[in-house]
């Protein structure tokens, strides 16, 4: 069974069926537009590994679905569904998950084994996960050795990464490659043009927004020490 699409992360206490993609057809076919090649076949399993990451650490805790739920404010279904890689998490929902395991968000995704030290990685390699805000995460590099991950991110209008600002572990940089981002970090925003950087602690609570109309490009750098 192809993956179901969220369409934007519910509480426990407010999650309807209405909330989810019945048609995961569709979600394959923007990626397919956007990435050609075998873009279905990358979404998919990209979003199995991704599942499997967080079971794998979520049970080395020795945490049901419940305990993660109520440190998550996700529900245990919409928990699940995700471990099953039958729903597409946004990237503040990973960022929360991720918290919740103690791990950084960069932790949860794809990447190739540390042994495999490529000097090149080449644009057919690199994995994409569209979330469901249509913001774009494209990881150009995980270096696990160095604890450092390399991505671009693009972000449509009227979307970000998380509906509340995040925190977790590490440090990070970005720079605006495209566009007008607005960075909120402590409750301050800074409007980002084409050219600038900010960087910060990546546990000040923070998020990202594009109120404009045009898309924004970023390359974001997340450092898992400080």
């Amino acid at each position: 069974m192809p993956p179901r699409i969220l369409r934007k992360p519910r509480t426990r206490h407010g999650e309807t069926a209405a909330d989810w993609e019945t048609d995961a057809q569709r979600a394959i076919n923007r990626a397919a537009v956007s990435f050609p090649g075998e873009a279905a076949q990358t979404t998919a399993s990209t979003l199995a590994a991704i599942g499997l990451h967080i079971r794998e650490r979520r049970q080395a805790r020795g945490m049901t679905l419940q305990d993660r739920a109520a440190t998550t404010d996700l529900s245990p279904s919409m928990l699940s569904l995700v471990e099953r890689g039958r729903a597409s998490p946004s990237i503040g929902s990973l960022v929360v998950i991720a918290s919740a395991l103690g791990v950084a968000m960069s932790d949860l995704i794809v990447h190739e084994p540390a042994s495999d030290e490529k000097l090149v990685v080449h644009a057919s390699d690199q994995h994409a996960v569209e979330t469901a805000q249509h913001v774009v995460r494209r990881l150009l590099r995980e270096d696990g050795a160095r604890g450092v991950s390399v991505a671009i991110n693009e972000y449509e209008q009227h979307t970000g990464n998380a509906e509340k600002a995040v925190t977790h572990d590490g440090f990070e940089y970005g720079y605006i490659l495209e566009g007008k981002l607005t960075v909120e970090v402590d409750g301050v925003s800074y409007a980002l043009e084409q050219g600038d950087l900010i960087a910060y602690s990546s546990r000040r609570p923070h998020r990202f927004w594009n109120h404009g109309r045009k898309k924004v490009r970023t390359l974001w750098f997340n450092l898992k020490r400080e």
